[in-house]
């Protein structure tokens, strides 16, 4: 028992690093429908810029440093890139950001090289909170969920109370109008994709003591990032945190789990052949969000709250 609770708390902590770096991606689709491939890049880069800063200046001037910094060329990126192409349709969107990723992805191994680094935990941070039964759950996870938990209810202030967020949706359906009043849409935009790629940023700084820091990283969570997105619904930041905390649970407690698929097709009557019985959860957990999506796909394409009209 205490190995599920302690399995399941750390399934929630990714869950919402997942939900911190989908929730980017989630804000630039919803705000200017466009599907940034290179999302995942930006996290990548948080990680190594951050990995730089807190070397020089400490873990938390990089919590802070690293987004701003990225942010920053995220903003770059739309506002001398994108705006141009924008106005020739969505695939040429994709086809930038999707090259964007590449650039990224060399630049990185450029400045940092191919070998892979580790990023420290901050000493304040370091050590278990608490224990269940003998089993330790650590300080930094907690810690991670706090700050997840913190963006997803300063988001909810900027987009739905601020003057700032009615300016932004009001300029999704009415950019003459808000023009009219005096607020430069464009400026608004640009915003908006800088503080997506300065979440994903973000995740990156925070995510980089947990996992090992590699150009490969983009590749291997990215992937995972946009199945998050697809699950949710495209646009829709409360079903990326549903989920993003359903991917988390389901893939961390298959890690730990030591029961076979022939267990489990048991249960239901199924069989399989005998290569494939000795095969365990834990072996099969890299596919469990491949299969979510095919499932929700088949079942429910537009995801579990998204709208016909998403990026509308």
């Amino acid at each position: 028992m205490q190995s599920f609770v302690i399995n399941l708390l750390n399934g929630v902590s990714y869950g919402l690093l997942l939900f911190m770096l989908s929730a980017g991606l989630t804000l630039i689709f919803s705000m200017l429908g466009v599907l940034n491939f290179a999302h995942a890049s930006f996290y990548m880069l948080g990680a190594y810029v951050g990995f730089s800063v807190a070397a020089r200046a400490g873990f938390w001037s990089a919590l802070v440093l690293a987004p701003l910094f990225v942010g920053l060329l995220g903003a770059a990126l739309e506002r001398w890139l994108l705006r141009r192409v924008r106005v020739h349709g969505h695939l040429p969107e994709l086809l930038l950001t999707f090259g964007a990723a590449y650039l990224l992805g060399e630049l990185v191994k450029l400045g940092w090289g191919l070998n892979p680094l580790s990023a420290t935990v901050p000493p304040v941070l370091d050590g278990p909170l608490f224990t269940v039964y003998g089993a330790a759950f650590a300080r930094y996870r907690a810690f991670m969920m706090a700050v997840s938990v913190a963006m997803l209810v300063a988001l909810y202030a900027v987009l739905r109370v601020s003057k700032a967020g009615l300016i932004v949706r009001a300029a999704l359906t009415h950019a003459s109008a808000v023009e009219a009043l005096g607020h430069n849409v464009p400026r608004v935009f640009t915003g908006v994709f800088a503080a997506g790629t300065a979440l994903a940023a973000l995740a990156g700084v925070i995510g980089a003591p947990l996992f090992v820091i590699e150009p490969a990283m983009a590749e291997s969570l990215g992937s995972i990032v946009f199945v998050v997105v697809v699950l949710g619904g495209l646009g829709s930041l409360s079903g990326a945190l549903v989920a993003s905390l359903l991917v988390g649970c389901v893939q961390t407690l298959a890690v730990a789990s030591d029961v076979s698929l022939g267990d489990v097709l048991a249960i239901i009557g199924a069989s399989v052949p005998p290569e494939w019985d000795a095969l365990t959860l834990a072996q099969l957990a890299p596919l469990i969000p491949y299969l979510l999506l095919v499932a929700m796909l088949a079942l429910r394409p537009r995801g579990l709250f998204g709208r016909h009209d998403d990026h509308a």
